[in-house]
């Protein structure tokens, strides 16, 4: 499976930047539908940040998936690799 991957940087409540990627199928292209999956994300976290929107999520490139990350679209749509701030 081809994916996008979708560089993103949102600021928590407490000043930190979070760095996470966004990974869908290279299928999914409206922008709207990954933010909200980036969205969806943010929920799970124990902190407030702020909104998710163009100037925070950004297409980088496209891969190959690994079977981690093909289970992982496959359950929910989406996958997530966290990179900094995220906890």
């Amino acid at each position: 499976m081809r994916v996008s991957v979708w560089d993103t940087y949102v600021q928590r409540e407490d000043g930190k930047v979070m760095h996470f990627d966004i990974l869908v199928p290279n299928t999914i292209t409206d922008e709207e539908t990954i933010f909200g999956f980036g969205k969806q994300f943010l929920k799970t976290k124990p902190f407030d940040t702020r909104h998710l929107a163009a100037k925070e999520c950004r297409f980088c490139h496209i891969e190959q998936a690994t079977e981690q990350i093909i289970s992982s679209i496959q359950r929910v749509g989406f996958h997530i690799i966290e990179m900094e701030n995220c906890n």
